[in-house]
């Protein structure tokens, strides 16, 4: 977030359609990032493996707790050199068609388990 405002520039905005309304409150979390993932991008739902603590993409054909849906990364984050701390999202209303998911999973087969957790989703109209 701090290294956006140095490279745009103060004021400067940028529409990615992930935030589909403000009519479910936003809240944030700090999560850990898994090293050795290259970057994860802005949008991608996380899972949390148990017995590390750690979150990675979700991925429904896993079975080490990360094939459960747990919050929506906020920024794009290089997690190449280790461990990395990041902020996700807890709950909202967000763009499905925004959401980033890991191996071959789709929206579908993470909703309802989003709608437990507070994380609203809708189609937005891009612009």
């Amino acid at each position: 977030m701090a290294n956006d405002l140095y490279t745009k520039g103060f004021g400067a905005v940028e529409y990615d359609n992930l935030i589909a309304g403000t009519t479910h409150p936003i809240d944030t979390k700090s999560v850990v990032l898994q090293g050795g993932q290259g970057v994860v991008k802005r949008g991608t739902v996380l899972g949390i493996i148990t017995a590390s603590g750690l979150a990675v993409p979700v991925d429904s054909t896993k079975s080490d707790g990360s094939e459960v849906a747990d919050c929506i990364l906020t920024d794009d984050v290089d997690t190449t050199d280790g461990d990395v701390v990041a902020t996700a999202y807890s709950s909202g209303l967000f763009n499905r068609k925004a959401l980033i998911f890991g191996g071959t999973d789709t929206v579908d087969k993470h909703e309802t388990r989003l709608r437990e957790l507070g994380i609203f989703l809708k189609d937005n109209i891009p612009y």
